[in-house]
């Protein structure tokens, strides 16, 4: 079997539902995707309230099916009527049966018989790593999902569920950004490359913070602003992905944007890596100090 492995970009369908894409309008943005190199798109299951899940599902034809890899994610349960928790308690669940029922509602969103990666969204202090690994094994064992792995997981949260698997977890997809740069010193991006997994970076645009007025932002984009010019980039935004894509980890960012020309511009920075002296001068200004 072919060993998994991410691209540079991912297309993010979290706020699909906000897009106003529908039908034939988002299967187009799919084959668009497609043309750009994009094959893999990032969903979960509570995206649009459960809604966005189906809506991709209902502009997927079997051929763009074929050529895409469909990442979901699963375990948060918030107190919604759409789930039938309105006035509970929003928690996490990780045990096996949510896992597996959540799989196989992706199935039917979706139109498929295959899950080609499936996470767990964000860790259940109440996990038990040997059921999960129970539902991912029956999982896989019936081919409705391929691969697996995690999302926003610490590094021994993520060693004790590795622990309890005879196959590798795939990713671990986390927040990043010039802004957010705690994966840098917690051991994420260490324990990415020792398990030769690549990360999927979630707004690596610190959400539009990397736009804002506060004095870090200010600095970080003065920053990019020269590494882009001495690159030949031709903006703030594609500096931030190449300096992330320059991360040794070789990691995939999540594009979590429904216009096309957006995407364009991110695809054109994925040739670029920095120098080390341009890397750190974005992270000092994150910083605001040198390197000791």
């Amino acid at each position: 079997m072919q060993e998994f492995k991410l691209p540079s970009f991912v297309a993010g369908f979290w706020r699909l539902d906000e897009w106003q894409q529908r039908g034939q309008a988002l299967t187009q943005f799919i084959e668009q995707l497609l043309e750009l190199g994009i094959n893999t798109v990032d969903h979960a299951d509570i995206y649009g309230r459960y809604q966005c899940e189906k809506l991709f599902g209902d502009a997927l034809t079997p051929s763009l099916r074929e050529q895409l890899t469909i990442i979901s994610k699963c375990g948060i349960k918030p107190a919604w009527p759409e789930n039938g928790f309105a006035g509970k308690t929003a928690h996490y669940d990780s045990s096996k049966a949510n896992i597996i029922a959540s799989a196989e509602q992706s199935l039917r969103n979706f139109k498929t018989d295959r899950l080609d990666v499936l996470l767990i969204h964000r860790p259940d202090y109440l996990m038990h790593a040997d059921e999960i690994a129970d539902a991912f094994c029956e999982l896989k064992a019936q081919g409705k999902v391929l691969n697996f792995g995690v999302s926003n997981f610490t590094v021994s949260q993520f060693e004790l569920l590795q622990s309890r698997l005879d196959f590798k977890l795939v990713t671990n997809q986390i927040e990043m950004s010039p802004l957010q740069m705690g994966a840098l010193e917690d051991g994420t991006l260490n324990l990415c490359q020792q398990h030769q997994i690549s990360p999927m970076l979630w707004s690596p645009l610190a959400g539009g913070g990397l736009f804002a007025e506060t004095e870090q932002a200010q600095r970080v984009r003065s920053a990019l602003q020269s590494v882009a010019e001495e690159t030949g980039l031709d903006s703030v935004d594609q500096a931030a992905y190449a300096w992330l894509l320059t991360l040794p980890c070789q990691p995939s960012v999540i594009l979590g944007t429904g216009k096309l020309a957006r995407i364009q511009s991110a695809v054109a920075a994925s040739k670029v890596r920095l120098s080390r002296e341009q890397w750190y001068r974005v992270w000092q200004a994150s910083t605001g100090h040198s390197v000791p």
